[in-house]
């Protein structure tokens, strides 16, 4: 993150104003998830990339699995869901849930996040919102879908 303050610095004087920022990364595959700890020395925040997370930790690409197998994958029930569509919470999920715990080990206030389609899915929000995640991030078309979801997952937490 040093250098990352110097650059930001030097264009900030160059420029004559500053913003806000926070340094943080990407964790998409799983060495990242489990040195989640190490990173959060540094990180001020995740986003947990899950598309590539869950290519990463399955050891396939998605669109040669969506194109290839995995309709007969679900439809003959080796896979319960597309897991490109929602996520695996018992394989990628606990890959998530790991991260997560090691990151706010090493740094309480760290903000989680997830970056990806699962982000505008319902079943994969209520995952996130169970691993108390900050927040979601999802394409345009799915945002409608992602704020009800959210609420809803928030809603169900409270209840439990």
């Amino acid at each position: 993150a040093k250098i990352v303050h110097e650059v930001a610095a030097q264009v900030f004087a160059a420029a004559g104003s500053k913003v806000e920022y926070k340094v943080g990364t990407m964790i998409e595959v799983p060495r990242g998830a489990l040195r989640a700890g190490d990173l959060a020395k540094t990180a001020e925040f995740f986003s947990f990339g899950t598309n590539d997370l869950t290519q990463m930790t399955f050891g396939i690409s998605r669109d040669d699995a969506q194109a290839k197998f995995l309709q007969y994958y679900t439809k003959h029930d080796l896979l319960a869901l597309d897991p490109f569509e929602t996520l695996d919470a018992v394989g990628v999920g606990e890959l998530v849930r790991l991260a997560a715990e090691r990151g706010r080990a090493t740094r309480p206030d760290i903000e989680l996040g997830i970056c990806g389609e699962h982000g505008g899915d319902p079943a994969s929000i209520n995952f996130f919102e169970q691993v108390q995640l900050d927040y979601v991030s999802c394409s345009p078309l799915r945002v409608p879908i992602a704020r009800l979801a959210a609420a809803q997952a928030f809603l169900k937490s409270r209840k439990a």
